[in-house]
């Protein structure tokens, strides 16, 4: 009766999701009023049109996926204070994305662009930088599928008290996912994130009121029992040889805060604003919704009294643990719909993204592709989530093994991103110096398991020498002549422009006005 009582909210759910993604599409008829035509603009960055609440459950949506509801718990039970970094470098990078979003948005919308590879391409001048970029992303990306797919059917078997078996669950995730993306694109996305952000509140909201109460009688209790009993779980390093001290801690927040405002998901949510108001208002509203994020951290810790003892993966499901031994069925359901959800709509970003940098930066370059580059990125849609999936089934190791070094590997996109957009002397030799070394130097300290290294992240020194190498390069080499102005190469928040540009006929420059 439980199993058919959860499992049957979550259809429900699942159901009101794909037809609310679908839904989405009517708003094309703004796009197209704006002239986007429906095409690839109105179809990856939603016709730059969203304004600040659909960009704020969007880009909320960065921060709550399945790692809200399982990670974060996992690390919680596990490690203890480490697990706060996330809360930490998410509030900074939204600081830093205060003055890097618009920067990004004004150069995109002023040059056409929809993404970060086209940013590259514009940049220097040339298209295959852009393409290699997307490639690489690609390879730091779907490991982010795979892992919203397994994490979608962790839960969905778990609050199906096992009724739904896991393959079953993956092919949910993948399914519901494709089935509203494919056909409306980052406006369906943030429709759904409305929905997601709601049960997240709400279940969230719940369940750091009612957990405490439930088990401990209280906070007061709880937290006398954590610090008795548990004490090593709430300093650094946390509990256990983890190597996570505060040298790690400060690093990769550090690291973590640069690298998510030039992540490909979190750029498409910059290009979808309306205005560049809209990103500042969003930057500062967004650290608010960090505070829920302390809720599966703390429950986590709580479930080492309720649960203890689970081991490895098995950690991952302490909040869940809770949650099932506690609540009735129907409870169960919507708590997982949340969960299911925060899985959903980053997988639909992720998958988003990929088509557009393929279907702009990559296929576009073969003559049959280039006027049918939206229909090329649904495509690679369609071909990078069915190719997560079937890695799910088979060989769920080789993406997980690359997920250990997709956000420190995305990190050293850097220098070619954000330096080159500020910098007009960095050279594309340089810049692609400095990436080869950098990749190599992550992997290197990664898969050979020394990540922390001298106690610190490993990313940042692969960063460090980066950067180096980018800057001697640049020095060395011969100044590469590009007769276009800096306002043709450089991004700009006209919040700091003298002046404004004009366009030839006299009339302000639309493209790059903020408000």
């Amino acid at each position: 009766m439980n199993a058919t009582v959860a499992t049957s909210v979550f259809g429900v759910f699942m159901v009101a999701t794909v037809a609310l993604g679908l839904l989405a599409t009517r708003g094309r008829r703004k796009g197209e009023a704006n002239g986007e035509g429906g095409g690839l603009a109105e179809w990856s960055v939603g016709g730059r049109s969203l304004g600040t609440v659909f960009i704020w459950v969007l880009m909320a949506g960065e921060g709550y996926t399945s790692f809200s509801y399982l990670g974060a718990a996992g690390w919680g039970y596990n490690y203890g204070a480490p697990v706060l970094y996330v809360v930490a470098y998410m509030s900074c990078g939204y600081a830093i994305g205060y003055v890097v979003g618009p920067m990004l948005w004004a150069y995109a919308r002023e040059h056409g662009l929809v993404g970060i590879t086209d940013m590259v391409a514009h940049r220097f001048g040339r298209p295959w930088p852009g393409a290699l970029v997307a490639v690489l992303a690609t390879v730091f990306l779907l490991p982010y599928i795979q892992l919203q797919i397994t994490g979608m059917g962790v839960v969905v078997s778990t609050i199906s008290y096992g009724a739904i078996s896991l393959n079953w669950a993956y092919f949910i995730a993948f399914a519901v996912t494709t089935g509203f993306v494919v056909v409306s694109g980052l406006r369906g996305s943030a429709w759904v994130s409305v929905l997601k952000d709601v049960l997240v509140i709400a279940t969230l909201g719940f369940l750091a009121i009612y957990v405490p109460m439930h088990y401990f009688d209280g906070y007061g209790p709880f937290l006398d029992r954590l610090v008795t009993e548990k004490s090593e779980w709430l300093t650094f390093p946390g509990h256990g040889d983890s190597g996570l001290g505060q040298a790690w801690f400060i690093t990769t927040s550090f690291l973590n805060s640069l690298t998510v405002v030039i992540f490909p998901t979190t750029v498409a949510g910059y290009l979808g604003a309306k205005n560049a108001d809209v990103l500042r208002r969003n930057a500062m509203l967004l650290p608010a919704y960090n505070v829920l994020l302390f809720v599966p951290m703390l429950l986590g810790m709580a479930a080492l009294f309720v649960v203890p003892g689970l081991v490895g993966a098995e950690s991952n499901l302490a909040l869940f643990q809770l949650v099932v031994d506690s609540l009735p069925a129907w409870a169960v359901g919507v708590i997982g719909v949340a969960a299911a959800l925060s899985s959903i709509v980053p997988m639909a970003v992720f998958m988003l993204v990929i088509g557009t940098m393929w279907g702009r930066s990559v296929l576009s370059l073969v003559p049959r592709w280039e006027r049918r580059q939206k229909g090329a990125a649904q495509v690679v849609v369609v071909v990078a989530g069915s190719l997560a999936l079937l890695l799910t089934y088979t060989a769920p190791n080789t993406l997980v093994r690359l997920s250990l070094i997709s956000y420190e590997g995305m990190a050293q996109l850097l220098p070619m991103v954000l330096l080159g957009l500020m910098w007009r002397r960095l050279t594309l030799l340089g810049a692609m110096s400095g990436l080869v070394v950098g990749v190599g130097v992550v992997c290197g300290f990664v898969f050979t398991e020394n990540d922390p290294v001298w106690g610190v992240n490993a990313g940042i020194v692969a960063l460090g020498a980066n950067l180096v190498v980018a800057l001697a390069v640049t020095y060395a080499g011969s100044r590469e002549r590009d007769e276009r102005p800096d306002d043709e190469v450089l991004a700009r928040d006209e919040l700091w422009s003298p002046e404004q540009e004009a366009e030839p006929d006299g009339a302000p420059a639309e493209a790059g006005r903020v408000g």
